[in-house]
């Protein structure tokens, strides 16, 4: 059966229940993100003040490895969690050190 003589995916409900469990997973990861992006600005504002360095590449490593381990516990590629890891860090690290050029 081709998808011509088949249900449009809009229409069906089986993908749109996925879908709409995606949507809700996708919000809730741009919530949790932005709880986590507000939590790191304080770090950077106190690293800035109290003149610490933007970035600690000895808790990054310990997350990075903690983060693959709760990925291979959960099933999830380690390789890719720490792809996106790494990107949330860099952009932490980014944030520190504006916070740092503006309290200089």
């Amino acid at each position: 059966m081709t998808q011509d003589a088949q249900q449009p995916a809009a229409e069906d409900p089986t993908l749109a229940s996925f879908r709409k469990s995606i949507d809700n997973i996708d919000a809730a990861l741009v919530h949790m993100l932005a709880e986590r992006f507000r939590i790191t600005q304080a770090v950077g504002a106190y690293k800035a003040k109290a003149t610490l360095p933007p970035a600690d590449p000895a808790r990054e490593a310990e997350q990075i490895a903690r983060l693959r381990r709760l990925a291979e516990e959960s099933e999830l590629d380690p390789e890719f969690s720490e792809k996106f890891l790494r990107f949330i860090i860099d952009e932490v690290i980014r944030h520190h050190e504006r916070a740092r050029q503006d309290e200089a």
